[in-house]
């Protein structure tokens, strides 16, 4: 017998948007078919390929038909207004399985993409999308889209076995379709939400999830084969780029693919082995660098689609240029279309701001927020073939006082300011890494003194930002010739812990969004250029891998603005292509240079010749590879200096193979020369603001 007070209270939860298992009542149960459609007035099926009426048993909306005989799920389909007859989305069993969903819960997971978001798959032999998320909180969450008009509660989903995941299955649907999710709070609250997991949006202002589906063949087998044999000790020089001011097009934005083909010529030519592209997750706002992310598993439509994107990877690899993502796991956008206050709940955040970018704090001491962020690395690794991830604001995550204003920390051991959560959760993302990905580089944007970023038994980065490095470094070259002597120690310092990590040094955006390199330099514009140059060859022959970022090979006076595109005409002008053309022979001698690479992280690969004298602002060096080694001498000065006596030992012939002040990439006297090379000393001229490269 029916029961009518059930049969309310189930048409009560549904159309109020709160039914935790709507398959239970719509579709079909037992004798009866019912559907809710409150845009509509009068609804038949096809049954038996025969059309039939259903009666109306609500106002809102509530139509059923009783039935005659026993029918499977597969014997009628639902009149759509578009006159396509389709199979009934609450006919269908679950799509993930208990033991999908206990792994999910209590494990680390690192594929949740293949679970949540939204897929064309074969569900019961039927072909539709799967949508899929994860909202515990919620009381109720509907499914919203162009194909059901935006309606808020045509297609309401089920929370399966009440494990917080919400799903369902739309039969027949078309790839490319926009949709969101309308999730019901326990305050009965309603908020409308982008799908975390979407693998592409619409074009700002827009920002609707869309489905879509991966179709682009990647053919860079042997690229992948030989990264496999890469190691540490081979040569790592980046080219760092903000897409969108790297290269516009008629239309603001360019393509991946157009993209793709100038970058990659450029950068080859150029003599960078690899590229970092800064966030091109999806965000908000054009005017932005792209930090707050909204879409953790999606590049944003700006450029095109995923598989443009996949073509630009797969671009560079048949060109021998690997790609390295900008990645920011430490916070996120407050827009309330994305994750902020999911379900009604702190769902991935604290309930601290960000005091520096007023964003969103990951909560890592929550499993799902882990697993969330360790699939959305393993999303750009694995469906992208992307080499390396650079990790944004790592000493945010590691210090509370650097992400939350003090007295409102939530830590676990006593006086201190460590965020243990977030440490296990960076030991957890490069040990899953590496586990399966042992090729791929990790690096750390790490600024402070916390030990063993890139120990295997602390933190496991690959790589780490030398962030006092260049501080130091441009502390100097900031300096007026005749104080130099008095900051000598910030050059000679740096060795004292050059070798506590792995270090890369970095020439990034940070350097350049306020003054240009060039501005900073100490000096007349003369002064300015042979300072720049001599300061590329100190980086370029210092222990640690390399990253400059891009139009810091043009000689730009201006600082970096992200609102414009990279001006190339500089390159029209004497000085800057002669500078142009220093930058692509200096990379190239570092790629050719075993020395300048092979032991970058021991005392191995360094040892210093003269670090003593002051007065000079002069320092050597040698570098060793495993076959032979190099002489790097520096003039820091601006006095020219005859006759210069170097105590070294072991030198018999000495074959010059770069000058920054060579008359290729200057316009003014170039009086380097050596004299004499005797058992334990070499004499030699040496031009001011100088640095001299040779063969030992």
């Amino acid at each position: 017998m029916l029961d009518i007070s059930k049969l309310m209270h189930d048409l009560d939860y549904i159309f109020e948007k709160r039914h935790p298992n709507p398959h239970l009542f719509l579709g079909l149960n037992k004798d009866v078919i019912r559907i809710f459609n409150p845009n509509i007035e009068d609804a038949h099926l096809m049954i038996l390929n025969e059309k039939m009426p259903l009666k109306k048993i609500d106002d809102r909306g509530f139509f059923e038909y009783k039935l005659n005989e026993n029918i499977s799920k597969f014997d009628y389909k639902l009149y759509l207004s578009n006159g396509d007859y389709i199979y009934d989305p609450y006919s269908f069993d679950p799509i993930i399985s208990k033991a999908e969903i206990e792994k999910i819960k209590k494990n680390t997971t690192s594929n949740l993409y293949d679970f949540f978001g939204s897929h064309e798959i074969i569900h019961e032999n039927i072909k539709g999308v799967k949508f899929t998320t994860y909202a515990p909180n919620a009381i109720g969450v509907c499914l919203i889209g162009e194909f059901n008009d935006w309606h808020s509660k045509t297609l309401p989903m089920r929370n399966v076995d009440n494990s917080g995941i919400w799903e369902i299955f739309i039969p027949n649907l078309k790839i490319n379709s926009k949709y969101k999710y309308e999730i019901t709070t326990k305050d009965k609250k309603v908020k409308i939400k982008t799908d975390p997991f979407a693998n592409y949006f619409e074009l700002r202002p827009h920002n609707s999830s869309i489905i879509t589906k991966f179709d682009f063949k990647f053919n860079d087998d042997d690229w992948m084969q030989k990264r496999k044999k890469n190691t540490l000790s081979k040569p790592i020089n980046i080219y760092e780029v903000h897409l969108q001011s790297w290269m516009r097009g008629d239309d603001y934005f360019c393509n991946y693919k157009d993209i793709a083909k100038k970058l990659c010529n450029y950068v080859k030519e150029m003599g960078y082995n690899y590229i970092e592209l800064m966030p091109i997750m999806e965000h908000p706002l054009d005017d932005s660098w792209g930090y707050q992310i909204t879409g953790y598993f999606s590049v944003t439509s700006r450029y095109g689609t995923i598989d443009d994107f996949r073509y630009f990877v797969n671009y560079m690899h048949n060109n021998n240029i690997g790609v390295i993502l900008d990645w920011a796991p430490a916070h996120f956008c407050k827009d309330d279309f994305s994750l902020a206050e999911f379900d009604g709940s702190l769902l991935y955040e604290t309930k601290e701001i960000h005091k520096q970018w007023d964003s969103k704090i990951f909560n890592f001491e929550k499993n799902e927020v882990n697993n969330f962020l360790i699939s959305s690395a393993f999303f750009y690794l694995e469906k992208f073939h992307i080499d390396g991830l650079r990790v944004d604001a790592v000493s945010s995550m590691i210090y509370l006082d650097n992400a939350i204003e003090k007295g409102n920390w939530q830590i676990r051991k006593k006086d201190k300011n460590y965020n243990f959560y977030a440490i296990d959760f960076l030991k957890k993302l490069n040990t899953k890494i590496k586990e399966k990905y042992p090729d791929v580089l990790i690096i750390a944007e790490e600024a402070s003194e916390y030990p063993g970023v890139t120990n295997k038994n602390e933190l496991s980065f690959d790589l780490k930002w030398n962030m006092g490095f260049i501080n130091d470094t441009l502390k100097y070259f900031q300096t007026k010739f005749d104080k130099r002597k008095d900051m000598h120690n910030n050059l000679t310092f740096q060795l004292m812990y050059a070798f506590n990590e792995k270090h890369i040094l970095c020439l990034s955006h940070d350097e350049v969004a306020l003054n240009s390199i060039y501005s900073q330099m100490a000096g007349t514009k003369v002064e300015k250029f042979q300072n720049l140059k001599l300061l590329y060859a100190y980086i370029m022959t210092f222990p640690g891998k390399k990253l400059f970022f891009m139009g810091s090979e043009l000689l730009s006076k201006d600082p970096w603005d992200f609102k414009k595109a990279l001006n190339l005409d500089l390159l029209k002008q004497n000085l800057n292509k002669k500078f142009h053309v220093f930058v692509k022979d200096l990379n190239h001698l570092y790629l050719n240079t075993k020395e300048l690479y092979f032991y970058d992280f021991s005392f191995d690969g360094f040892k210093w010749v003269s670090f003593e004298d002051s007065s000079s602002c002069l320092i050597s060096y040698l570098r060793y590879s495993d076959e032979k080694k190099v002489l790097v001498i520096h003039n820091f000065s601006n006095e020219n200096f005859k006759n210069y006596k170097l105590k070294i030992k072991d030198i018999k012939k000495l074959n010059l193979i770069f000058n920054t002040s060579d008359q290729k990439y200057s316009e003014d006297n170039n009086m380097c020369e050596i004299i004499e090379i005797a058992d334990d000393y070499i004499i030699l001229n040496i031009s001011k603001l100088t640095s001299l490269i040779f063969e030992a």
